[in-house]
């Protein structure tokens, strides 16, 4: 019997490609309301919706703005909120006494925002430099940022935030032994249920900028954090550090920044098989809105394109200044 020989081409990709029906059945990975978790930035007062400017269409909200706000994405079906708080100049100090205050503006916005929408996942920030003079995410004794005294503190400000309702705690510090410092004092305290997403690989990054405008921690920082965070040419030691904090009791590990570290988030979830966030950054946010307030580019493609990239590359979910947009892009 003479061998079947196919005509040339005999692989035709575009056959696959010819219309949205034929493309939705081929696509390997999608975005969903489900994978999102927004940022969003706090200040004092009431009826406050205070731009930032280096971050467009982002605002800081004082409490009961922010109620709103949170009411808005539960509507949209966003599952978690993350806090980041403005902290004023007269409550920022060398102690960091206002990060574990109970009426801090963290601790308030946490308790509102459950009161109203029990439902929604509200997650905080883990450090001190929204409260720190020196605007360090530690202690800073001699201009060295001190390790152990600096988890003390966290542990501190953890338990604050746990017992204020957050359900879910985000160490962004890297400080060494903090997740297992913090998992140890939640049991101890019976958070049993509280989560801990851990910024384990967490890099010493030039696309922070707009954010630390956000929390007013730009003018206050004295040099750079690259004696705690990550050298953005290293790679296997991201491996190591989710490797441990997984090992103190992290549920969740979390890459960050976002999309320049695309091949970490693959990774992370190829090798460890962990459950794997990550944060598109205020800098990557703020350069995808900005071109597209120019004209340079479709900012809802671009928006749509950059998340489901990071689903493609592993991740199980996305920190993201987007995700109100595209939930409404997705309703």
């Amino acid at each position: 019997m003479p061998a079947l020989t196919a005509p040339y081409p005999a692989a035709r990709f575009r056959r696959a490609r010819k219309s949205p029906a034929i493309r939705a059945l081929m696509q390997e990975n999608a975005v969903t309301v489900g994978d999102l978790i927004w940022p969003v930035f706090l200040t004092e007062g009431d009826g406050v919706e205070e731009p930032v400017p280096s971050m467009p269409g982002v605002v800081r909200y004082s409490v009961d703005r922010v109620v709103e706000a949170a009411k808005a994405a539960a509507d949209l079906g966003i599952p978690a909120i993350c806090l980041f708080p403005y902290t004023p100049l007269d409550k920022r100090t060398r102690d960091c006494a206002e990060a574990w205050n109970p009426e801090n503006l963290t601790n308030r916005a946490i308790r509102a925002i459950k009161a109203a929408r029990p439902e929604l996942a509200v997650m905080t920030d883990v450090a001190l430099d929204p409260y720190n003079i020196d605007g360090h995410d530690g202690f800073v004794v001699d201009g060295e940022v001190l390790n152990d005294e600096t988890v003390e503190a966290l542990v501190r400000q953890t338990l604050s935030q746990a017992e204020a309702g957050a359900d879910i705690i985000g160490p962004s510090d890297m400080m060494d032994g903090r997740i297992g410092a913090m998992r140890g004092a939640l049991e101890s305290a019976g958070h049993h249920n509280v989560l801990i997403l851990s910024y384990a690989a967490k890099y010493a990054s030039a696309f922070y900028g707009p954010f630390r405008d956000a929390v007013g921690a730009s003018g206050a920082l004295q040099g750079d954090k690259k004696t705690y965070q990550m050298n953005a040419g290293n790679s296997d030691e991201a491996l190591r550090l989710v490797t441990r904090d997984v090992g103190e009791g992290a549920d969740w590990v979390m890459v960050k920044p976002g999309m320049p570290y695309l091949d970490i988030c693959s990774r992370v979830k190829r090798e460890l098989q962990v459950p794997t966030f990550a944060y598109q950054v205020s800098g990557e946010y703020a350069m995808i809105r900005a071109a597209a307030q120019n004209g340079w580019i479709d900012g809802d493609k671009a928006m749509a394109e950059s998340l489901l990239c990071f689903k493609r590359a592993g991740c199980d979910g996305i920190l993201t200044y987007f995700a109100p947009d595209m939930a409404r892009l997705l309703a």
